[in-house]
């Protein structure tokens, strides 16, 4: 397993509190694993396994399971003898869930967590049962940091890997006589390329996968949200329109759209659909974790935006899964990357606009906010001076970044931090 100590600490700090912990997040981005873990460290409390009961509830064991059946199997093993932890994993299987985890916490000296992979499902019922009583923790798939740690494991019990030998598509490092500094940014810059190729998803860093063995396996996690989570739980008929609304908000991370600009594409393919579908797909897509939407933020009138919002995707590898590896699209993956870095750091995200242009990011966490410019690199004074610009032309004292991926990323520029991508993820939050 995979260990991951920033999601760990803050659900820990919350054992024995009167809070249902959730714990949201899309398929096999490691929700299940952190349950074990916290598991594990109630037992280093002294927790003893007669007050430990989980249920996978996606299994098919408890197909069909409603709230009353599980209130009927969990009640009858609750301990006698102090509090018991409950852990409920994919809790949206069953029908009415919310009611017995409200009757878990009235009924009985618990402290319970669940997990579940979907969105709607979970905030709509939980504002109706659980107002005031539960805390959330959003999972993302591995940031660049936990990926890096992991790594940095992996290498040590294959020291081949320094010497050039190279392991599956992630290439050996031939450090040689390198400099040990030279040789940790080396390092480091090579591992960001892998992780923009292979992406965060636990499961396909536990092995030495190719990355076609790797996309295949995040096919498949793609492919099971979408028939589990959407098509089977809206009862979706037309599957080959969803898959090509899928297909162009992929092609089109990182750029604003409106569901009439889908609708326009899909016409010009002689496929009809209404814009009222179409919101309705991105929001089932939002729901299941597939897509996260990034509202436009206009910083002179300090308001939202209405219209052609963004999408970003919940991996890359989800979408080279999907659509194929392109090196043209690398652009609009570190501005996906950076994004989700963003909100696991539990900043509210906007595209900042202003008069004639706009600002990738403008990051705002209570009295804190960042703005940020995102260049794969910069070739052309022309485009240094209008990545600069806009963040020079924002009238306040918060921090600006200009981020880009090349080996001149380093820098400051009238109070305008220059920062490699990679280093910008691995800043302490």
């Amino acid at each position: 397993m995979i260990y991951r100590p920033a999601y760990i600490n803050k659900i820990m700090s919350y054992v024995d509190t009167p809070f249902v912990k959730i714990l949201s997040g899309v398929r096999r981005c490691g929700k299940s694993t952190i349950l074990k873990m916290i598991e594990e460290k109630l037992r280093e409390r002294g927790i003893p396994d007669k007050r430990i009961f989980t249920y996978n509830l996606d299994s098919l064991q408890y197909e069909g399971m409603t709230a009353k059946t599980l209130y009927d199997e969990v009640r009858v093993k609750l301990s006698s003898e102090g509090k018991t932890y409950l852990f409920l994993d994919e809790v949206q299987e069953v029908k009415d869930w919310e009611k017995a985890v409200n009757s878990f916490m009235v009924d009985f000296d618990v402290d319970l967590y669940v997990t579940g992979s979907n969105s709607r499902l979970l905030s709509s019922e939980i504002s109706t049962y659980l107002t005031g009583r539960y805390i959330q923790f959003r999972i993302f798939p591995l940031s660049f940091t936990e990926y890096l740690s992991f790594r940095e494991k992996q290498i040590q019990n294959n020291p081949g890997v320094l010497n050039g030998s190279g392991d599956g598509d992630g290439g050996g490092y031939g450090c040689g006589n390198m400099a040990f500094s030279e040789f940790i940014k080396h390092f480091k810059y090579t591992e960001f390329a892998r992780y923009l190729r292979f992406g965060g998803f636990p499961a396909i860093h536990l092995q030495d996968y190719s990355i076609d063995d790797a996309y295949t396996i995040v096919k498949d996690i793609y492919s099971s949200t979408i028939f589990t989570d959407i098509v089977k739980r809206s009862q979706i008929r037309k599957i080959d329109q969803l898959e090509r609304i899928i297909k162009f908000a992929f092609d089109n991370i990182g750029k604003t759209f409106s569901a009439s600009s889908i609708s326009k594409y899909l016409k010009s393919e002689r496929r009809v659909i209404d814009n009222e579908t179409v919101y309705s797909y991105l929001g089932k897509l939002e729901s299941a974790f597939i897509l996260h939407r990034c509202s436009r933020f206009d910083i002179q009138g300090k308001e939202f935006l209405k219209t052609q919002e963004k999408f970003y995707v919940c991996d890359p590898a989800i979408k080279y899964s999907v659509l194929g590896y392109t090196p043209g699209g690398v652009a609009a993956i570190l501005e996906n990357i950076v994004y989700l870095e963003l909100l696991r750091r539990g900043y509210d995200v906007a595209v900042g606009q202003l008069v004639g242009g706009e600002i990738d990011f403008v990051a705002t966490k209570r009295e804190n906010r960042l703005y940020i410019q995102i260049a794969q690199r910069i070739e052309r004074e022309e485009t240094e001076r209008r990545e600069y610009d806009r963040l020079l032309g924002i009238a306040d004292n918060y921090p600006k970044y200009v981020l880009r991926a090349d080996e001149f990323a380093d820098g400051n520029y009238l109070g305008i931090k220059t920062m490699h991508v990679a280093d910008f993820l691995l800043l302490p939050e």
